[in-house]
Protein backbone atom coordinates (compact mmCIF):
# COMPACT_ATOMS: atom_id res chain seq x y z
CA UNK A 1 0.00 0.00 0.00
CA UNK A 2 3.21 2.48 -0.42
CA UNK A 3 3.49 2.64 -4.00
CA UNK A 4 5.30 6.07 -3.55
CA UNK A 5 7.86 4.68 -1.69
CA UNK A 6 11.51 4.41 -3.62
CA UNK A 7 12.19 0.35 -3.17
CA UNK A 8 14.64 0.77 -0.78
CA UNK A 9 12.16 2.23 1.10
CA UNK A 10 9.52 -0.71 0.34
CA UNK A 11 11.67 -2.99 1.42
CA UNK A 12 12.61 -1.37 4.86
CA UNK A 13 8.62 -0.96 5.66
CA UNK A 14 7.59 -4.36 4.45
CA UNK A 15 10.56 -5.84 6.69
CA UNK A 16 9.42 -3.72 9.35
CA UNK A 17 6.01 -5.98 9.29
CA UNK A 18 7.67 -8.70 10.60
CA UNK A 19 6.41 -8.76 14.28
CA UNK A 20 2.92 -7.39 13.40
CA UNK A 21 -0.56 -9.21 13.66
CA UNK A 22 -2.31 -9.77 10.48
CA UNK A 23 -6.17 -9.40 9.94
CA UNK A 24 -6.50 -11.08 6.43
CA UNK A 25 -10.43 -10.32 5.35
CA UNK A 26 -11.92 -12.27 2.02
CA UNK A 27 -15.80 -11.58 0.85
CA UNK A 28 -17.71 -12.45 -1.56
CA UNK A 29 -19.92 -9.92 -2.90
CA UNK A 30 -23.08 -9.73 -5.33
CA UNK A 31 -20.95 -7.57 -8.23
CA UNK A 32 -17.89 -5.55 -8.22
CA UNK A 33 -19.02 -1.86 -6.85
CA UNK A 34 -18.57 -1.34 -3.06
CA UNK A 35 -21.19 0.99 -2.53
CA UNK A 36 -24.00 -0.48 -5.00
CA UNK A 37 -23.21 -4.40 -4.46
CA UNK A 38 -23.83 -6.25 -1.07
CA UNK A 39 -21.28 -8.76 1.15
CA UNK A 40 -22.71 -12.28 0.69
CA UNK A 41 -20.16 -13.99 2.33
CA UNK A 42 -17.02 -12.58 5.09
CA UNK A 43 -13.98 -14.87 6.48
CA UNK A 44 -11.16 -13.42 8.77
CA UNK A 45 -7.97 -15.15 9.72
CA UNK A 46 -6.15 -13.45 12.20
CA UNK A 47 -2.27 -14.70 12.40
CA UNK A 48 1.17 -13.39 12.84
CA UNK A 49 4.73 -14.70 11.68
CA UNK A 50 5.82 -16.10 14.88
CA UNK A 51 2.12 -17.90 16.38
CA UNK A 52 0.60 -18.49 12.75
CA UNK A 53 -3.15 -18.57 12.36
CA UNK A 54 -5.06 -17.94 15.66
CA UNK A 55 -8.59 -17.35 14.46
CA UNK A 56 -10.51 -17.95 11.70
CA UNK A 57 -13.94 -16.26 11.59
CA UNK A 58 -16.64 -17.07 8.79
CA UNK A 59 -20.06 -15.92 7.63
CA UNK A 60 -22.75 -16.23 4.37
CA UNK A 61 -24.53 -13.29 4.61
CA UNK A 62 -27.92 -12.41 2.93
CA UNK A 63 -27.68 -9.70 1.22
CA UNK A 64 -31.10 -8.80 1.29
CA UNK A 65 -30.90 -8.11 -2.32
CA UNK A 66 -30.58 -10.93 -5.64
CA UNK A 67 -28.02 -12.65 -6.37
CA UNK A 68 -26.86 -12.99 -9.98
CA UNK A 69 -26.51 -16.36 -11.27
CA UNK A 70 -23.22 -15.23 -12.76
CA UNK A 71 -21.78 -14.16 -9.11
CA UNK A 72 -23.45 -18.33 -8.52
CA UNK A 73 -21.64 -19.49 -11.04
CA UNK A 74 -18.15 -17.44 -9.80
CA UNK A 75 -18.72 -18.50 -6.24
CA UNK A 76 -21.15 -21.50 -6.00
CA UNK A 77 -22.87 -19.10 -3.36
CA UNK A 78 -26.66 -19.54 -4.69
CA UNK A 79 -29.96 -17.60 -2.82
CA UNK A 80 -31.18 -20.77 -1.05
CA UNK A 81 -27.60 -20.79 0.65
CA UNK A 82 -28.39 -17.25 2.60
CA UNK A 83 -31.73 -18.11 3.14
CA UNK A 84 -31.93 -17.68 6.81
CA UNK A 85 -28.33 -15.90 7.33
CA UNK A 86 -27.98 -12.89 8.92
CA UNK A 87 -27.96 -9.66 7.02
CA UNK A 88 -24.95 -7.98 7.43
CA UNK A 89 -26.37 -5.08 9.93
CA UNK A 90 -26.23 -8.25 12.70
CA UNK A 91 -23.15 -9.78 11.12
CA UNK A 92 -20.34 -7.34 10.58
CA UNK A 93 -20.75 -5.64 14.19
CA UNK A 94 -18.99 -8.86 15.58
CA UNK A 95 -16.61 -8.43 12.90
CA UNK A 96 -15.04 -4.90 13.77
CA UNK A 97 -12.83 -5.97 16.56
CA UNK A 98 -11.09 -8.27 14.41
CA UNK A 99 -10.94 -6.03 11.24
CA UNK A 100 -9.38 -3.26 13.33
CA UNK A 101 -7.20 -6.16 15.50
CA UNK A 102 -3.68 -6.10 13.31
CA UNK A 103 -2.57 -5.05 9.70
CA UNK A 104 -5.90 -5.21 7.56
CA UNK A 105 -4.85 -7.56 4.61
CA UNK A 106 -6.42 -8.48 1.20
CA UNK A 107 -5.43 -9.80 -2.15
CA UNK A 108 -6.74 -6.59 -3.82
CA UNK A 109 -6.81 -5.22 -0.98
CA UNK A 110 -8.85 -2.12 -2.15
CA UNK A 111 -12.15 -4.28 -3.45
CA UNK A 112 -12.75 -5.72 -0.05
CA UNK A 113 -11.74 -2.55 1.77
CA UNK A 114 -14.80 -0.56 -0.28
CA UNK A 115 -17.00 -3.07 0.08
CA UNK A 116 -16.56 -3.17 4.45
CA UNK A 117 -16.51 0.80 3.98
CA UNK A 118 -19.77 0.82 2.03
CA UNK A 119 -21.28 -1.91 4.33
CA UNK A 120 -20.49 -0.41 7.46
CA UNK A 121 -21.40 3.35 5.96
CA UNK A 122 -24.50 1.86 5.30
CA UNK A 123 -25.38 0.88 8.87
CA UNK A 124 -24.00 3.93 10.20
CA UNK A 125 -20.99 3.22 11.78
CA UNK A 126 -18.05 4.40 9.29
CA UNK A 127 -15.23 2.02 9.06
CA UNK A 128 -11.55 2.94 8.19
CA UNK A 129 -8.16 1.26 9.13
CA UNK A 130 -4.95 3.08 8.49
CA UNK A 131 -2.81 0.21 8.64
CA UNK A 132 -3.17 -1.56 5.11
CA UNK A 133 -1.47 -4.42 3.38
CA UNK A 134 -2.23 -5.69 -0.51
CA UNK A 135 -1.01 -9.10 -1.30
CA UNK A 136 -1.66 -8.14 -4.64
CA UNK A 137 1.16 -5.34 -4.97
CA UNK A 138 3.56 -7.49 -2.90
CA UNK A 139 3.56 -10.38 -5.50
CA UNK A 140 4.06 -7.85 -7.96
CA UNK A 141 7.28 -6.52 -6.54
CA UNK A 142 8.24 -10.25 -5.21
CA UNK A 143 7.46 -12.18 -8.06
CA UNK A 144 7.39 -9.86 -11.34
CA UNK A 145 8.31 -13.34 -13.59
CA UNK A 146 5.12 -15.09 -13.10
CA UNK A 147 2.31 -14.15 -15.79
CA UNK A 148 -0.59 -13.71 -13.22
CA UNK A 149 -0.78 -12.74 -9.46
CA UNK A 150 -4.67 -13.86 -9.01
CA UNK A 151 -4.93 -15.25 -5.97
CA UNK A 152 -6.28 -18.82 -7.66
CA UNK A 153 -3.30 -18.73 -9.63
CA UNK A 154 -1.11 -18.20 -6.94
CA UNK A 155 -1.99 -21.38 -5.01
CA UNK A 156 -1.70 -23.57 -7.77
CA UNK A 157 1.90 -22.05 -8.40
CA UNK A 158 2.43 -22.41 -4.44
CA UNK A 159 0.52 -25.54 -3.85
CA UNK A 160 -1.15 -24.28 -0.66
CA UNK A 161 -3.73 -26.76 0.04
CA UNK A 162 -7.35 -24.88 0.44
CA UNK A 163 -10.43 -25.28 -0.76
CA UNK A 164 -12.16 -24.10 -3.61
CA UNK A 165 -11.04 -20.92 -4.80
CA UNK A 166 -14.27 -17.82 -4.61
CA UNK A 167 -15.25 -19.05 -1.34
CA UNK A 168 -13.96 -16.41 1.44
CA UNK A 169 -12.66 -18.59 4.04
CA UNK A 170 -10.62 -20.85 1.49
CA UNK A 171 -9.17 -17.67 -0.03
CA UNK A 172 -8.80 -15.72 3.15
CA UNK A 173 -6.34 -18.76 4.16
CA UNK A 174 -4.65 -18.94 1.04
CA UNK A 175 -4.48 -15.03 1.05
CA UNK A 176 -2.27 -15.90 4.29
CA UNK A 177 -0.48 -18.66 3.26
CA UNK A 178 1.31 -16.64 0.38
CA UNK A 179 1.44 -13.11 2.77
CA UNK A 180 3.84 -16.31 4.77
CA UNK A 181 5.24 -17.02 1.72
CA UNK A 182 6.45 -14.03 1.01
CA UNK A 183 8.00 -12.86 3.56
CA UNK A 184 10.05 -16.37 3.69
CA UNK A 185 11.50 -15.72 0.41
CA UNK A 186 12.20 -11.90 1.25
CA UNK A 187 14.14 -13.88 3.85
CA UNK A 188 16.15 -16.46 1.43
CA UNK A 189 16.82 -13.58 -1.20
CA UNK A 190 18.74 -11.00 0.45
CA UNK A 191 18.05 -7.55 -0.15
CA UNK A 192 20.11 -6.82 -3.12
CA UNK A 193 18.25 -9.45 -5.38
CA UNK A 194 15.21 -8.28 -3.59
CA UNK A 195 16.00 -4.65 -4.31
CA UNK A 196 16.67 -6.23 -7.97
CA UNK A 197 12.98 -7.80 -8.20
CA UNK A 198 11.28 -4.25 -6.82
CA UNK A 199 12.64 -2.38 -10.04
CA UNK A 200 11.07 -4.62 -12.65
CA UNK A 201 7.51 -3.29 -11.22
CA UNK A 202 6.00 -1.03 -13.97
CA UNK A 203 4.76 2.24 -12.32
CA UNK A 204 1.58 4.81 -13.98
CA UNK A 205 2.56 8.11 -14.38
CA UNK A 206 0.37 9.40 -11.50
CA UNK A 207 2.58 7.04 -9.37
CA UNK A 208 5.85 8.45 -10.89
CA UNK A 209 4.87 11.27 -10.16
CA UNK A 210 4.10 10.49 -6.38
CA UNK A 211 7.79 8.62 -6.24
CA UNK A 212 9.17 12.42 -7.12
CA UNK A 213 6.92 14.75 -5.47
CA UNK A 214 6.14 16.63 -8.85
CA UNK A 215 2.78 16.51 -10.83
CA UNK A 216 1.91 14.62 -13.28
CA UNK A 217 2.26 17.23 -16.35
CA UNK A 218 5.53 17.95 -15.23
CA UNK A 219 6.51 14.32 -15.08
CA UNK A 220 5.12 13.59 -18.08
CA UNK A 221 7.10 16.01 -19.97
CA UNK A 222 10.07 14.71 -18.80
CA UNK A 223 9.65 11.17 -19.04
CA UNK A 224 9.11 12.02 -22.49
CA UNK A 225 12.25 12.74 -23.74
CA UNK A 226 14.15 10.63 -20.75
CA UNK A 227 15.93 7.49 -21.14
CA UNK A 228 13.29 5.40 -19.00
CA UNK A 229 12.29 1.69 -19.56
CA UNK A 230 8.60 2.43 -20.34
CA UNK A 231 5.85 -0.01 -22.48
CA UNK A 232 1.81 0.97 -23.26
CA UNK A 233 -0.32 -1.30 -21.44
CA UNK A 234 -2.80 -2.39 -23.71
CA UNK A 235 -5.02 -3.85 -20.77
CA UNK A 236 -4.89 -0.15 -18.93
CA UNK A 237 -4.52 1.54 -21.87
CA UNK A 238 -1.69 4.02 -20.48
CA UNK A 239 1.97 4.38 -20.43
CA UNK A 240 3.93 2.06 -17.72
CA UNK A 241 7.56 2.80 -16.33
CA UNK A 242 10.25 0.57 -14.89
CA UNK A 243 10.35 1.27 -11.33
CA UNK A 244 14.43 0.62 -10.99
CA UNK A 245 14.99 3.02 -14.33
CA UNK A 246 12.93 5.63 -12.70
CA UNK A 247 14.81 5.59 -9.98
CA UNK A 248 18.00 5.56 -11.67
CA UNK A 249 16.96 8.31 -13.56
CA UNK A 250 16.01 10.69 -11.09
CA UNK A 251 18.55 9.70 -8.65
CA UNK A 252 16.68 7.99 -6.12
CA UNK A 253 18.45 4.58 -5.77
Amino acid sequence: MKPSLTSRQLLDYYQSLRQESFCVVDLETTGGNGQRDRIIEISVVCASLSEGIRTIKTDLIDPRVAIPPSITRFTGISPSMVQGAKPSSEVLPAYRELLTSGILTAHNFQFDYSFLQGEFGRQGTPFSHGAQLCTVELSRLLLPHLPSRSLPNLVKHYGFKVGPSHRAEADAIACWLLLEQLFREMDSLGAAPLLQRFGQQWLTLETVAQLTQQSPEVVGEILDDAPVTSRFSRRRQVMLYQRHSVEDYFGLL
